[in-house]
């Protein structure tokens, strides 16, 4: 097989597919290539080759080359959502075209003036080839020569390899372990090199591209990695990898529910009607019992002949991905990109390539792939990898059908306001019950973290998982009350229970109402003492959901996001527009910006250090940025010139004494001096029990403080927050962390400081009158819980706060003090 030149499909600006205003393209989660801003309407083949897909609504095409790349050309952002109007398709699937052939004809200006951009990606979807740029940054003609797509054959391969095998150790940060999305990022994070590398824990070994090779490795937080790798780009390759997996995989996909006490949930007693399982996504639904049965796709044996068997699998996960790059919402997006990962994993595909070279049927080798990478994340015996499973079921069923013929396998049908009953349900199920518009969902298998879980809390749809094996012997049409607060479903109710569930529901649903209706206006407790509630923050994104929200500023913006996966620092410019970006989100409100927080922990390849065994006590936050004075001079400048200086706040991580604090403002005078702007203040964080016991002598010198709970709770009990065996003991309530932050409200208080709570504690509307009562007059949470909090806090009295805080701070454990909580509410 040989390189294929691609020529420009029609006139326009060519430009890097970083340029396109849509993550999963610019991301690179897609595959490589170039985008071309369009200046005709007509879009022409780039090379010869035959036609795999031509979407339904026109907008998109699949060329498969001669040399096995499948090349897709997609008209736009968000085009699908014009369902074909301005898009003609010219050729169908199937049909040979050549070098200039007409595709798709587009009307362009009515288009345009629909749609967030014509920036068309011209990319390579499948693994397996390397891709030169010929043309960027310029006007192309059509023919004009725009791109090489060179097959990466053994002999390449082992080219590539060549060279000294290099070998590096990283601890994994908080999270769950590399399950779906995390390998689907470091997969992405490897686009662009050529070395082989692989991952080993526990003494099992996997390709670091193949995503569920990652996921069998069974790894969790804290978990030791060791990566090899070999090959001429061997070193950068292994240090993007350990940037990207020492500063953090998951991501913010997972909405987080509201909080509910442990103990409403495990120990209530049940009816003899009563299911208890595990909430998934909090509400409550009443309605009539459909139960959603999979149906088994038929799949032949024997194939037709390789090359037959082989293109039919090749048209079957180019569907597929094309559909996968289009997420229903902004919560599915990460999901459908680890899908989307999970497709092209290079040892699943493999499993089938082998099998289809042995005779076997294009489906029936794909279902054998997915089984057996299925008993792989089953025979590690993690929770959380065995959720996964559904992820390989889900593209299983999928593809499956698109061999067959079908669009989607047995789409549901379920009716409107039903309640759904599944043995266990895949997320493409879960899209489609949404479109539906069911009322809740029970599973009798599955768990929380699933990713159909994430995405009902996304949706707001109330759902329960593991409720076991009863629940699918509920009839169709039956009545039943889901109440997924409780995680109870409730399936013979009588009329007197229903009654009392839609009264219940009622009283949610206004509380909810009233919380939302009052969320825009300033918090202000019952006799009038004002409390900030404010939001944390990493992205302008997040800034429109926290002002859509009711927030009344920003407590943190977590600057790391600029920092990390990448091969040098940002520059001032670079930072300056960001936080330009996120101020401007935030509209008049206030923003306070913390400087940033990276380390030994988590370490950004342009700033070495050296290794360190306990990191989390180790050279991070103030002190980092103290030993790299022109890191931390380049960013105070580009949050001086980025943020309006009525609204800016700067807060300085990791404090234990005065010293640091001066230090930092003695450089922030100096930068403020150089750019003739007016003084802006400057905080601290309270993570360790040395700012906590010292904060009268910190207030001195600082303008404000703000409690960080959740180190400020791991360094005050010595436990790891991210240790599976001791999680349940990380409380944030215990008694010892409870004092130091009564002790950093004295403090404050001694010099009239505003106090803050930035840590998840503060996210917890049980926790607001505790806070209160200790001195905290600012909050920030999570978006997602500000009207709640904002009710809670409205709610309370000053003084009954304060008498409570004196309460608690006598008891002895964390569980006396949570119950002491509970009955305020």
């Amino acid at each position: 097989m040989s390189a294929i030149r691609l020529a420009a499909p029609w006139a326009g600006w060519a430009m890097p597919l970083a340029d396109v205003p849509d993550p999963a393209f610019a991301q690179g989660m897609m595959g490589e290539g170039i985008a071309i801003d369009p200046l005709e309407g007509t879009l022409r083949a780039p090379c010869a080759g035959v036609v795999g897909t031509v979407a339904a609504t026109g907008h998109a095409v699949t060329l498969l080359l001669e040399n096995g790349a499948e090349l897709l050309l997609h008209v736009g952002v968000d085009t699908v959502a014009l369902q074909g109007k301005g898009f003609r398709a010219l050729v169908e699937r199937g049909a040979s075209v050549d070098q200039g052939t007409p595709l798709i004809e587009v009307d362009l200006a009515s288009v345009a003036a629909k749609v967030k951009s014509l920036r068309t990606p011209v990319l390579i979807a499948n693994s397996g080839y390397r891709c030169t740029v010929l043309a960027c940054d310029r006007l192309v003609e059509p023919g004009d020569p725009i791109m090489d797509v060179t097959p990466l054959d053994l002999a390449t391969q082992e080219r590539l390899h060549e060279g000294e095998e290099i070998m590096r150790a990283v601890e994994l940060p908080p999270g769950h372990g590399l399950h779906a999305r995390p390998a689907a990022r470091i997969g992405a994070a490897l686009k662009g090199y050529g070395a082989q590398v692989r991952i080993e824990a526990h003494g099992r070994s996997a390709d670091a591209r193949s995503t569920t090779g990652l996921m069998a490795l069974g790894t969790r937080a804290g978990d030791r990695l060791h990566m090899t790798a070999v090959g001429a780009d061997a070193a950068a390759a292994l240090a993007a990898l350990a940037a990207l997996i020492e500063t953090g995989l998951e991501g913010e996909t997972e909405t987080p529910a509201a909080p509910v006490p442990a103990a409403t949930l495990a120990h209530e007693p049940l009816s003899a009607n009563q299911l208890r399982g595990v909430r998934a996504a909090p509400g409550m639904a009443i309605g009539s019992v459909f139960k959603l049965v999979s149906q088994a796709i038929a799949v032949e044996r024997d194939g037709r002949g390789t090359d037959r068997e082989m293109a039919a699998l090749t048209a079957a996960l180019s569907n597929l991905s094309a559909e996968l790059g289009r997420p229903a919402s902004t919560a599915a997006e990460e999901i459908m990109a680890a899908h989307r990962a999970m497709l092209y994993d290079p040892e699943l595909l493999a499993l089938a390539r082998s099998a289809i070279a042995k005779g076997r049927s294009a489906g029936w080798a794909w279902r054998e792939a997915t089984r057996a990478r299925a008993g792989s994340l089953q025979a590690t015996g993690d929770a959380r990898l065995v959720e996964r499973v559904a992820d390989l079921r889900d593209l299983e069923q999928r593809i499956l059908a698109r061999l067959s013929g079908d669009i989607e396998p047995g789409a549901p049908s379920a009716p409107a306001g039903s309640i759904v009953i599944a043995d266990d349900l895949l997320p493409s199920r879960f899209l489609e019950l949404q479109k539906i518009g069911v009322a809740g969902i029970a599973t009798a298998r599955g768990g929380a973290t699933a990713h159909a879980a994430i995405l009902a809390a996304a949706a707001g749809v109330p759902m329960i998982v593991a409720v076991g094996p009863a629940v699918l012997e509920l009839a169709n049409g039956d009545m039943a009350v889901l109440d997924a607060d409780r995680a109870i479903i409730d399936c013979k109710p009588d009329k007197a229970a229903i009654a009392d569930a839609r009264a219940l529901q009622a009283r949610r649903s206004s509380d909810r109402a009233a919380a939302l209706e009052s969320a825009h206006t300033l918090c202000r407790t019952r006799d009038g003492e004002r409390i900030e509630i404010f939001a944390n923050l990493g992205s302008a994104a997040d800034a429109r959901s926290a002002v859509a929200a009711g927030a009344e500023g920003c407590g943190l913006l977590r600057t790391e996001f600029l920092f990390l996966d990448r091969q040098t620092a940002p520059d001032e410019a670079e930072q300056r527009a960001a936080y330009a970006a996120i101020a401007n989100a935030l509209e008049d409100r206030p923003l306070i910006v913390r400087t940033l927080d990276v380390g030994a922990d988590k370490q950004a390849p342009y700033l070495p250090a050296a290794f360190e065994d306990n990191p989390a006590l180790g050279l991070r936050g103030v002190r980092l940025s103290l030993a790299r004075p022109e890191l931390l001079k380049t960013q105070l400048r580009a949050i001086l010139t980025g943020v309006p200086a009525p609204r800016c706040r700067i807060m300085v991580p990791m404090v234990v004494d005065p010293s640091e604090l001066l230090r930092v403002r003695e450089m922030l005078d100096m930068c403020q001096h150089d750019l003739g702007l007016e003084r802006v203040p400057l905080g601290v964080m309270i993570e360790t029990p040395a700012a906590a016991l010292m904060a009268a002598e910190i207030a001195v010198h600082a303008d404000f403080l703000s409690v960080g709970t959740n180190d400020l709770t791991q360094y005050t009990l010595c436990i790891d927050r991210t240790s599976d065996a001791l999680a349940a003991r990380a409380d944030a309530l215990h008694p010892a962390v409870i004092r130091l932050i009564a002790a950093a409200g004295t403090g404050a208080a001694r010099h009239d400081r505003p106090l803050g709570v930035c840590g998840a504690l503060a996210s917890d509307p049980l926790a607001a009158p505790l806070l209160l009562g200790l001195g905290v007059t600012e909050l920030s949470a999570i978006p997602a819980m500000i009207p709640a909090l904002k009710a809670r806090v409205r709610a309370l009295e000053m003084a009954e706060c304060r008498t409570l805080a004196e309460r608690a701070l006598s008891l002895g454990s964390p569980a006396e003090i949570r119950a002491l909580l509970e009955k305020t509410i």
